[in-house]
């Protein structure tokens, strides 16, 4: 009976607490951040969920994977946003900033499977790459050209003096910053992938973890790279202004952008649907979102959003973000998440 009345007044104080957090609160639009990838697809499930007349279409921003898990993980309240977008998974180290912040009731969804592109005009030559040639057209610091286990300064200047099959043009690619899911995931699937086509290099995961990381993380400063910001559809637009420059982003932009750009082919594989969705495209990562459960039932229409989201009609096979370039799940992983969605199941740890 002691057991049941200390519950009934934790609970009891929770529950004034929470009150208190969304006291005097007036917002009853939903709030969305994150990633620049997902942001299209939400972004369609937004107005849809808009039209049906309930509830308010919920307000999107594209932030990137690593600013939306920021503001997601700053605390529980209406100045903080209810759902994240992320073309990534979160990281073991924003798990812990949320929960030191309050926020300690995480649903995690995946919503499906996209392809990262490396795509130029749609008039200028198609590129046949590999990994090995990204890393070493995109690295600070690569092998020696003159032999040894060591690393210099990246010398490369064109694609050319990479590969003598690749056109005599200077390197020039735009890319996603640091605060993006995509610039992750090109670096784990790209530019690990080619460091690691090095045996004394890929032996560095084991022996020095840290020097392994230096190389295969480090993306050059010289101008070759340039950081283009979380708005793809720039990218698009200076691709067209410039045929000689090759830009980084998820496949939903490349099918979107199919009269204009075009995507290399990659170890062979050409970037469409298909081989995104059988894995034989070698560049491919999940895509997710995350719910704040204490948010949920206090700002209206999370739940609602939710369901239209993980929905058949939306994220399945014949869905409508599949026409959007969304790559679905598997039926039996889809349905998996389905239902962890639809019960709020709290996402315990990352493991």
């Amino acid at each position: 009976m002691k057991k049941l009345v200390v519950l009934s007044v934790t609970m009891a104080f929770l529950f004034i607490g929470l009150a208190a957090v969304f006291a005097g609160s007036a917002r009853d639009t939903i709030s969305i951040v994150g990633s620049s990838t997902v942001y299209p697809f939400a972004t369609v499930v937004a107005e849809r969920f808009g039209k049906g007349g309930q509830y308010k279409t919920p307000k999107i921003e594209s932030t990137g994977s690593g600013g939306g898990f920021k503001l997601f993980c700053a605390g529980v309240g209406v100045e903080h946003p209810d759902i994240t977008n992320a073309s990534r998974r979160m990281k073991d180290t924003e798990f812990e900033t949320c929960a030191k912040n309050g926020v300690t009731e995480i649903v995690e969804v995946k919503v499906g499977y996209d392809g990262i592109v490396v795509a130029n005009a749609k008039s200028a030559p198609l590129l046949k790459l590999t990994r090995k040639a990204l890393f070493l057209a995109l690295a600070k610091e690569v092998p020696d050209p003159k032999g040894g286990e060591k690393v210099i300064p990246n010398p490369y200047k064109t694609w050319k003096s990479i590969d003598a099959s690749l056109p005599d043009v200077k390197i020039e690619v735009l890319g996603p910053p640091p605060t993006s899911g995509t610039r992750d995931a090109f670096v784990e699937l790209v530019m690990e992938e080619g460091a690691n086509s090095y045996d004394w290099i890929k032996a560095l995961a084991k022996s020095d973890v840290k020097k392994h990381k230096a190389i295969t993380n480090g993306i050059r400063e010289d101008g070759a790279y340039v950081e283009a910001g979380e708005n793809d559809n720039l990218i698009v637009q200076k691709l067209e202004a410039n045929k000689n420059a090759f830009g980084i982003f998820g496949f939903s932009f490349l099918d979107q952008n199919a009269d204009k750009i075009k995507g290399s082919l990659i170890e062979g594989m050409e970037p469409t649907f298909e081989n995104i969705a059988s894995g034989k495209y070698p560049v491919s990562r999940p895509l997710f979102f995350y719910v704040k459960k204490a948010h949920a039932g206090v700002i209206p229409g999370i739940k609602e959003y939710v369901a239209e989201f993980t929905s058949d009609k939306t994220w399945g096979p014949d869905g409508y973000l599949s026409e959007k370039g969304l790559i679905p799940m598997p039926d039996a992983e889809r349905k998996a998440f389905g239902e962890a969605a639809k019960n709020m199941t709290v996402l315990k740890s990352l493991k």
